[in-house]
């Protein structure tokens, strides 16, 4: 895999897999299953997909300008450092660090464990052992050092768009499925919620399968000429990710019609059945699992740096930001998080720790991206510019807002504990950090 031409470098094709391959996640699988099934329109599934692409495409375009501002390790921290200040900054890590980054990657690895079981149904029962054994073998890879991950993660990546080019590429000529699927359903929407609330639910759904884009951002210390790869990156990745998503949701509507779409389990059978017959199934656990460990790869690579940033402003310990002599890898934040991550999944409480703090995410993510308003007036102009100021970063933000106010309206009680565990790093931040790290930087 290239990695730039520069040792322990990403080039562009490394920073756009890292971009690819940590939004596909699970997602492509589950997501269009409750959208067929709920909208019973497939003309309307693949518009909605299509919007949120190029909305999400938005916040590509703004994330790169940020990035090109600032082409430093750290991602949406030190934006919202550089336009917010350090205790919002910290906040975000704070809450990254403890809960969301680790939540997620345990989420992913056992997620990834219960497909090991559906291709190995001897497994049974170990699923929790399972899940942190994936979790530290790719740990490990990481800790390997840049280039040794990067191959890997590479490789993985390869194999996923294969895998998800061969599903569109056998949907689409094989006998099993039929494109008469695309035609209205003649019992109407029959058992299927209103059009506009089942809009909107998708709408979550298919957003949270791109979440994650600008996490690579994380990373741009250690990519070649970040001001202009990182921007590419973003935009390529993102395009990339949404073409992927249209063409395989057009090839499950081939594979299994809208009114079989009950859930995403009997979906995914019913569709690995379609292609492949009894060995089906197997075959797509198979892709899914690629596409998990490749996401949880990519998370693990990603998120140390962030923590490592801050070690060097002072608002974590300095000691996290230690890397290896051997490797160069930032091993002491990889093992904080693996062991955070392990501990989630040992209780199996990540769903809904992830679930608490998923608004107060997406809010510092509307911040950051807010960051681009602010540092424009007080800031030269960057390498990179955002096509479309101030319509693009103000779509994006839209966006998630919208997806905020929908998730705090549908799950109060979630939405509150997590700003209450937020809230509660403000008195942490003067006990754990530097007190200059928080009178901000000129």
């Amino acid at each position: 895999m290239n990695t730039g031409g520069s040792a322990g470098r990403l080039g562009l094709w490394s920073a756009t897999a890292l971009v690819i391959g940590h939004t596909i996640g699970v997602g492509i699988f589950l997501t269009p299953a409750e959208l067929i099934g709920a909208l019973r329109a497939p003309g309307v599934t693949i518009a909605l997909w299509t919007i949120c692409g190029a909305i999400v495409l938005a916040g590509a375009l703004t994330f790169g300008e940020l990035a090109s501002r600032y082409p430093e390790s750290g991602g949406l921290y030190v934006y919202l450092r550089e336009a917010w200040g350090p205790r919002v900054a910290f906040l975000y890590g704070w809450q990254s660090l403890l809960i969301m980054d680790p939540g997620v990657t345990a989420a992913l690895a056992a997620g990834a464990a219960q497909y090991v079981v559906a291709i190995w149904p001897a497994a049974a029962g170990s699923e929790r052992a399972i899940g942190v054994v994936l979790l530290w073998t790719v740990a490990g890879l990481n800790m390997a050092g840049l280039r040794i991950g990067a191959r890997a993660f590479g490789a993985l990546t390869v194999i996923k768009l294969a895998a998800l080019a061969a599903i569109v590429i056998i949907a689409l000529t094989v006998h099993g499925g039929s494109w008469t699927h695309f035609a209205a359903d003649p019992s109407g929407r029959a058992g299927a919620p209103p059009l506009a609330a089942a809009i909107a639910i998708g709408l979550v759904g298919v957003f949270f399968s791109f979440g994650g884009f600008w996490e690579t951002s994380r990373i741009a210390g250690e990519v070649r000429d970040p001001q202009r790869t990182l921007p590419r990156a973003l935009v390529l990745g993102v395009l990339t990710v949404t073409l992927i998503y249209v063409m395989t949701t057009v090839a499950f509507i081939v594979l299994v019609p809208p009114a079989d779409a009950t859930s995403a389990a009997a979906f995914a059978r019913k569709a690995g059945e379609a292609m492949l017959g009894s060995a089906g199934p197997v075959a797509l656990a198979a892709v899914v699992l690629v596409s998990v460990v490749a996401s949880a790869m990519a998370m693990i690579m990603v998120a140390p740096r962030l923590y490592e940033a801050m070690s060097v402003d002072g608002l974590f310990p300095a000691w996290l930001a230690t890397r290896s002599a051997a490797t160069g890898a930032p091993m002491r934040s990889t093992i904080v998080l693996s062991s955070i991550a392990t501990v989630f999944v040992l209780l199996g409480t990540f769903d809904q720790i992830v679930a608490v703090f998923v608004c107060t995410t997406l809010v510092f993510v509307a911040l950051a991206a807010a960051a681009v308003f602010r540092l424009r007036r007080t800031r030269a102009r960057a390498p990179f510019m955002t096509s479309g100021y101030p319509l693009t970063p103000a779509l994006f933000i839209a966006l998630l807002l919208v997806i905020v106010a929908m998730i705090a309206i549908n799950r109060p009680w979630q939405a509150a504990t997590g700003l209450a565990a937020v809230l509660i790093g403000v008195p942490v931040a003067r006990w754990l950090t530097a007190p200059i790290a928080l009178e901000g930087r000129s």
